[in-house]
């Protein structure tokens, strides 16, 4: 998960969860652990902005777990496959959804220069 500063749908903060179902074709947080991570997002003032994970056996699309999981009107739901080559090294596909009330959206996904790469760039000029 990625937070950040609530209503600013800005990922400042990487937060890495643990797979608590310990498999390669389902996912599910640790009751625990997600009740102590939303307590803190609640001190920090955060919000999830983006929640990912891997499909390595289909495509980047949301499974309807996936749908019926995402409890997060607000987030970017990021999927990536590497359906095409396992673990090997080798393309994956990068895909953001929104995904409300059951329904799902896919957004574009744009790749940019993260601030601090922009910061030193006009640092070092």
């Amino acid at each position: 998960m990625v937070a950040g500063p609530l209503g600013s749908d800005r990922p400042v903060r990487l937060i890495e969860m643990v797979n608590a179902a310990g498999s390669p074709t389902f996912y599910e947080y640790d009751s625990t652990d997600l009740l102590r991570l939303y307590r803190e997002l609640d001190d920090r003032d955060e919000e999830p902005v983006v929640i990912y994970h891997s499909h390595t056996a289909t495509e980047a699309y949301p499974s309807v777990t996936d749908i019926n999981l995402a409890s997060e009107p607000g987030a970017h739901y990021v999927l990536v496959s590497t359906q095409e080559h396992g673990n090997n090294p080798g393309p994956v596909e990068f895909r953001s959804y929104r995904i409300i009330d059951g329904v799902v959206t896919e957004e574009e996904v744009t790749v940019a220069a993260s601030a601090d790469s922009t910061d030193a760039a006009e640092e070092s000029s």
